[in-house]
């Protein structure tokens, strides 16, 4: 019989992991064949770290994992001469869903604050919030067996992180990498966040406006991907969600699409009518997007700079959401801030605010954009225009709902 609690190397941990999360986010094709599962282990997206395991180095370590009955061979279909591999960890654990999902990404990306471990537990389990991640993190160090542990803050993180117990703790390192919680902006609650974030844009309005309606002069790659949303839209509504004051959809309307701007702030839509009269321009709030009124869904929506200030874990629902109103076929298009940063400013274009702003990392960001069902993803990363732009990065994301 395998142990309750068994110990693991770091390949055993990133085969069983990997099963383990395919078999949640990919039933249709598990359980897995070697070679599925070595582009599992060695994918470049939700690992850490990026591996390079060839089927030698799998064999050996499935034949040692079923041994110790936490692998089972699978022949599938009559005749089958095709082996598969079938994870038997979860039973031998004896743990539930929520669990299971958070000692699945443990396994796949070493230790992690309880605000990344919601965000990147969302194919797995959809945790309600921070502190139902941090509920199951202690329900799992206060079993008989623990199976996790609290790890001590270093310099450098803004908070403490939690390690599986299923094999050797890493290492401590000199110079950690800081471990970015994009989830603190919504430690008060997202109603805080939002009553923050509405009266600040309602306060700097007027300068906000002032300094960044005209940006788009200044740059050629957005106006390029704005004026080709605007045409394979072909004549159909778009919605351009947090528009702010109406530049990027004053620019789609000028490249032909039938667009709607909308923001949550009231001094934001003033500004934007009254700058481009033109252009429709409504009050609405982006997580709760609604068809238009004259067709099935929205053959576009764009999202400039809009999700700059929602945790990571909320963008998986909130693109699934804006997913939800287009028509099949129809285009999601937006552009984010990237980095390890989460920055609070008091004071923006003059007006005194509390805002936070979240660089978003660029895997996780696609990954909610995989998540949400869209198709076609296209994903662009640039430097910032020296002179004319905030200092980081920016990330662009074109996806197509299927047809």
């Amino acid at each position: 019989m395998a142990e309750l609690r068994p110990q693991l190397s770091a390949v055993e941990q990133r085969v069983l992991g990997a099963l383990v999360e395919k078999q949640r986010t990919v039933p249709a094709s598990y359980p897995l064949t070697l070679s599925s599962l070595r582009s599992a282990c060695n994918q470049t997206s939700s690992r850490e770290p990026v591996t390079d395991y060839d089927d030698s180095v799998l064999r050996a370590t499935l034949k040692e994992l079923r041994d110790r009955e936490l692998v089972r061979a699978v022949w599938t279909g009559a005749g089958s001469r095709v082996v598969k591999f079938h994870q038997r960890l979860e039973e031998h654990l004896g743990v539930g869903e929520p669990e299971l999902a958070v000692l699945t990404v443990l396994l796949l990306r070493g230790p992690q604050a309880p605000g990344e471990l919601r965000t990147r537990t969302a194919r797995l389990h959809p945790f309600e919030d921070r502190a139902e991640v941090e509920a199951t993190l202690r329900g799992l160090a206060e079993l008989p067996e623990p199976l996790v542990v609290e790890l001590e803050r270093r310099a450098g993180q803004q908070d403490r992180r939690w390690a599986h117990l299923l094999g050797p703790l890493p290492e401590p390192v000199e110079s950690p990498s800081p471990s970015v919680d994009r989830d603190v902006v919504i430690a008060a609650g997202t109603d805080v966040r939002d009553a923050r974030v509405l009266a600040g844009y309602d306060a700097a309005a007027a300068g906000y406006a002032r300094e960044l309606a005209g940006e788009l002069e200044h740059k050629p790659f957005d106006c390029w991907l704005l004026d080709r949303i605007a045409g394979e839209a072909t004549g159909g509504p778009v919605a351009d969600v947090g528009t702010g004051p109406g530049h990027v959809a004053a620019r789609l309307a000028a490249s032909g699409a039938a667009v709607v701007g909308v923001d949550l702030s009231p001094a934001m839509i003033d500004e934007a009518r009254s700058r481009f009269p033109d252009v429709v321009f409504e009050v609405g709030d982006l997580t709760n997007l609604l068809r238009p009124r004259a067709a099935a869904g929205w053959s576009a929506i764009t999202a400039w700079y809009a999700f700059v200030h929602m945790a990571a874990s909320e963008l998986p629902t909130v693109i699934a959401g804006l997913a939800r109103v287009l028509v099949p076929g129809g285009r999601l298009a937006f552009a984010l801030h990237v980095g390890e940063e989460v920055r609070h400013v008091d004071e923006l274009f003059g007006a005194p605010v509390d805002l936070d702003f979240v660089l978003h990392r660029a895997s996780e960001v696609v990954d909610a954009v995989t998540t949400a069902g869209l198709v076609d993803i296209e994903w662009y990363l640039r430097s910032p225009l020296p002179d004319v732009e905030t200092p980081t990065d920016r990330l662009y994301v074109l996806a197509r709902r299927p047809l």
